[in-house]
């Protein structure tokens, strides 16, 4: 009777325990699975000041192929010069291909390790004839996975695969945005120039008539003719600093397409061909479309199974080793010349005290992963700012560049009266430079405000994501 009611609670004990060893596991086998985070509202509205953009179809702009949104083919032709050699996206490559190899490790750590040592050894004792010994042993190892320690371990690396991938679409869209960037600021600059030169001569012409005013007309001083000259000397300063500018921009853009520092072939901004209409696309699509959000998220999961890993460490660890060895070693039931050696052992480690690396390897784990999650999170908010900010510059600059037009059209007529009316002593000359000023400056403005749209559209590409196709 005693002993039945020792074997039941035997039984109980027995139970119990694995009751509790499969919950501590069932953990220890989690994979990963996205965290709430905030999406909704992520885009504001380009033109109210308080609503978030509500679009109603999920095709994002981010999904066309960058070569249907830059369709300049002396830009596509930078562009895709820039992808084969740019060394950022070249040492992205190669960074995929370390996390493979890391992967593939990973995957072969579940496998049984071998090792083959051969020993040879050539003995005398006391001049005696020399005895030679020899071992041509195989070791085997295997460590078992309870726990899932390998488990985590080879998700992490996948998932780290993922983030390396992630990292080199990235680099890729960066690239593009730079390159479309630069050599639509070339187009600006050379808008500029041509606007400067026209400038150049109406000032010059301005600096002659007031010369021959002076000569010809009473009451002309020479300080009228004096600021005529500075104007125009004024116009031809903007003119270098265009230049510089122009030479500065081109030996960067070469620099990120790898090639030497050099003059870079291009069209007319007046030309150009860019998206107007713009569909943005549901917040989340943020995270399938921006590669740095995925990338951000990857190392959320790599976390995860860090944190898996260092739990996972408190459980014991099972290895079994084996070795198989051809000797001619003397020994007990060993005969020459040769015979074979076979063993085999298991082991069972559990971590009893480890002066707390153990907790503390799991805390920081814990850590790493919070801090992941909040970096997640902070991109996917900076995401949808980075989407309204392009917006709003492309409505802005669109709106500016309609009203200088108009105001161009007005100076134009005010340039012209007031040369005419000069003439007739009806306006001074402080005027007429005064009206050729204004008039240069907002040209100026206008073709900042038509890049400033271009750019726009770039930027809008980025923030949702394009450019990987």
């Amino acid at each position: 009777m005693m002993r039945t009611k020792d074997m039941k609670f035997k039984s109980i004990i027995i139970l119990t325990l694995a009751a509790v060893f499969l919950t501590g596991c069932k953990s220890l086998y989690g994979q990963y699975e996205r965290p709430e985070v905030k999406t909704s509202g992520l885009f504001r509205d380009s033109v109210s000041a308080s609503d978030t953009l509500a679009v109603r179809d999920t095709s994002s702009f981010a999904n066309i192929p960058w070569r249907s949104v830059f369709t300049d083919p002396q830009l596509q032709s930078l562009i895709q010069k820039g992808l084969d050699n740019n060394p950022d996206l070249l040492n992205a490559a190669l960074n995929v291909q370390m996390a493979e190899a890391q992967l593939k490790a990973a995957k072969l750590s579940f496998l049984p390790s071998f090792t083959f040592s051969p020993q040879g050894t050539i003995a005398s004792w006391d001049g005696g004839k020399a005895t030679k010994t020899y071992q041509l042993p195989i070791n085997a190892s295997w460590n078992v996975d309870l726990f899932g320690n390998l488990l985590s371990q080879k998700r992490a690396a996948q998932v780290a695969l993922l983030q390396s991938q992630d990292y080199q679409v990235s680099v890729k869209t960066n690239i593009i945005a730079n390159i479309a960037n630069m050599y639509y600021t070339l187009l600006m600059l050379d808008k500029q120039m041509e606007v400067i030169g026209d400038m150049e001569k109406l000032t010059k012409d301005t600096w002659e008539i007031m010369k021959l005013q002076k000569d010809a007309v009473v009451g002309v001083r020479s300080t009228a003719v004096q600021s005529a000259e500075a104007n125009y000397y004024s116009v031809l300063t903007q003119k270098e600093d265009i230049k510089r500018q122009i030479r500065e921009t081109e030996n960067s853009l070469s620099l990120l397409i790898g090639q030497q520092a050099q003059t870079i072939a291009r069209g007319r901004l007046d030309k150009q061909s860019l998206p107007t209409n713009f569909s943005t696309g549901i917040g989340i699509q943020l995270l399938k479309n921006r590669a740095d959000v995925h990338a951000a998220e990857m190392n959320l999961a790599q976390c995860f199974y860090n944190v898996e890993t260092a739990r996972s460490k408190f459980y014991p660890n099972l290895t079994i080793a084996a070795t198989g060895a051809f000797t001619n070693s003397g020994g007990v039931g060993i005969t020459n010349p040769g015979s074979w050696l076979l063993s085999a052992v298991a082991s069972l480690t559990q971590p009893i005290f480890m002066k707390g690396q153990l907790v503390a390897g799991l805390r920081v784990a814990e850590a790493q992963y919070k801090q992941a999650f909040n970096t997640w999170q902070n991109k996917v908010l900076s995401a949808g700012s980075e989407v309204s900010n392009a917006l709003v510059l492309y409505n802005a600059s669109d709106a500016k560049s309609k009203i200088e037009k108009k105001k161009i059209e007005v100076l134009k007529h005010n340039v012209e009266d007031t040369k005419a009316l000069m003439a007739s002593a009806g306006s001074t000359y402080l005027e007429v430079i005064s009206a050729q000023s204004s008039l240069l400056n907002t040209e100026l403005s206008k073709v900042s405000d038509d890049f400033s749209k271009m750019q726009a559209v770039v930027n809008l590409y980025y923030a949702l994501g394009g450019g990987a196709k």
